[in-house]
């Protein structure tokens, strides 16, 4: 069976000048959030994940998950850079998670938009993020 190329965008601040332990912290958040945005169905207070849709067939999640869970991961140049690229996920209607951090351990306890992730989704709706440098 062809399986579709489906994947995840990391977006990481690289004007912060984060350790990198911090820089996979953030893209491990953002990663997370992203996922629970996409899988979660609040029902009652519960959150469900829903692999499948009506008809059995595997969701875009679902493929993304049981095949290779493929991650790329790129830099903003500026906070700009990361949000301008936030809000057009969010217009094109991808599941998108934005990570601002608290600032206790880095950044003099000023919170700081640090990272995003997009999809998972199908590669081709994430082309508005070619032009990023890879990390």
């Amino acid at each position: 069976m062809l399986q579709e190329d489906i994947k995840q965008i990391i977006v990481i601040r690289k004007d912060l000048n984060m350790r990198k332990g911090k820089m996979i912290a953030q893209g491990a958040h953002a990663s997370q959030l992203a996922i629970f945005t996409f899988a979660s169905n609040i029902n009652n207070g519960r959150v469900s994940f829903e692999l499948m849709d009506s008809n059995q067939e595997h969701t875009i999640l679902g493929k993304w998950l049981e095949y290779n869970f493929k991650k790329i991961v790129v830099g903003a140049t500026s906070e700009q850079e990361l949000l301008a690229i936030y809000e057009q996920a969010q217009k094109l209607k991808l599941p998108t998670a934005i990570v601002q951090d608290s600032g206790l351990t880095e950044f003099n306890g000023i919170k700081t938009y640090t990272a995003i992730a997009i999809g998972p989704t199908k590669a081709e709706d994430l082309m508005f993020t070619s032009h990023m440098v890879l990390l």
